[in-house]
């Protein structure tokens, strides 16, 4: 997390001073592959240093966080330059890369690597001087010890039999997250506001930023009481909802029906899709993605999801306007298509996690093989 911080730094700092567009991709490739490393190592930690009560809650919280960044970034993008900008970028990460000194690392990372002094002084850092962490440790000191005597993976080792479920659902997860449409109509919300009628395409994307935050937090809310199957089902059936009503605005405006309507289910489709994204599909793969993999394969599987969530979220924001111009309509009745293939996946192959530990995840996965 410090060397993606310092990534994200000389990322900006290149955007900022940028004289050419050579300087412009490099700032952009060092602030990505920044933001693309905390993306999954984030959920990763947190997942390994909360409570099995606490931990979506937490997971989500840095979701929701992530919202108020880019909620806030739309709206102060909206008053001044793309150098100022990008020079305010750097606060938050400076800020990180200070603010890690005073963080104990993984206590299920401390066990793995063998260092017991300083496992049970951040374990016991983490839950509180006055916390009895006996069973916690000998939990994780157990589950630690059968994995070690497991051999080193790599990504091949991912499609065995024990690894395979749990690769297909991060996987999907992700994908099924991307292609739903949100970097497309995120990225491209004012021009979609535009398209549809709207007078006013600036206070629909204020709108759009400012819908984000309170369902985000409700998402926090409801994580560890609703759990991840039933948030991720909601989320899905709302971004369906308002995929259709945005794409049904555009097939009114391409046959010429109810002119006065176009501009409302636009901006009502837009608004609902957003919400619902923000409430589940936002955090909840990537809460599951930080549950469902064995410490041992952690690294190369998280790897594998980030990056096939990344190639998913950098395909629809490539082909959004080209899908536009093909067909407005049809494009959001696709995306709706995907959320409803979404939810007969979770259905039928995603396992509830909430209330479980790492290690009893694990259990539930491997005997549904």
């Amino acid at each position: 997390m410090r060397l993606s911080a310092v990534f994200c730094i000389v990322g900006w700092l290149a955007v900022y001073f940028s004289k050419s567009d050579v300087s412009l991709d490099l700032g952009r490739f060092a602030s990505g592959y920044g933001i693309g490393i905390f993306s999954y190592v984030v959920p990763i930690f947190i997942a390994e240093i909360a409570p099995k009560n606490l931990r979506g809650g937490l997971t989500t919280l840095n979701q929701l966080l992530i919202v108020i960044g880019q909620s806030t970034a739309f709206l102060i993008g909206t008053v001044i330059s793309w150098r100022e900008l990008a020079l305010a970028g750097l606060l938050p990460c400076i800020v990180l890369f200070l603010g890690l000194c005073f963080i104990p690392e993984s206590p299920r990372w401390l066990a793995k690597v063998g260092d017991q002094k300083e496992f049970h002084a951040a374990l016991r850092k983490l839950r509180g001087k006055d916390a009895d962490i006996t069973e916690e440790a000998e939990e994780i000191q157990e589950y630690i010890e059968t994995l070690q005597s497991l051999p080193k993976t790599t990504i091949w080792d991912l499609f065995q039999k024990q690894y395979i479920n749990s690769v297909i659902i991060g996987v999907a997860l992700m994908v099924f997250q991307q292609f739903g449409g949100i970097n497309g109509v995120s990225f491209y919300a004012s021009q979609t506001f535009a398209l549809a009628g709207l007078s006013s395409a600036k206070a629909g994307t204020v709108a759009y930023a400012c819908v984000q935050v309170p369902i985000t937090f409700l998402g926090a809310m409801l994580m560890d009481k609703s759990g991840r199957r039933p948030l991720i089902m909601v989320s899905s059936a709302g971004t369906f909802l308002g995929c259709f009503l945005a794409g049904t605005s555009f097939y009114f405006k391409e046959h010429d029906l109810l002119p006065e309507w176009r501009p409302i289910l636009a901006v009502a489709g837009v608004l609902i899709y957003v919400g619902s994204f923000s409430i589940g599909l936002g955090a909840a793969p990537w809460v599951i993605m930080s549950e469902i993999f064995p410490i041992n394969v952690k690294g190369v599987a998280g790897s594998l999801v980030v990056l096939v969530n990344w190639l998913s979220a950098w395909t629809v924001s490539y082909t959004f306007n080209f899908m536009m111009t093909w067909s407005s309509y049809g494009t959001f009745y696709i995306y709706s298509g995907v959320s409803i293939i979404t939810i007969l996946f979770v259905v039928k192959f995603v396992p509830e996690t909430k209330g479980k530990t790492l290690e009893e995840i694990q259990a539930c996965i491997n005997s549904h093989r």
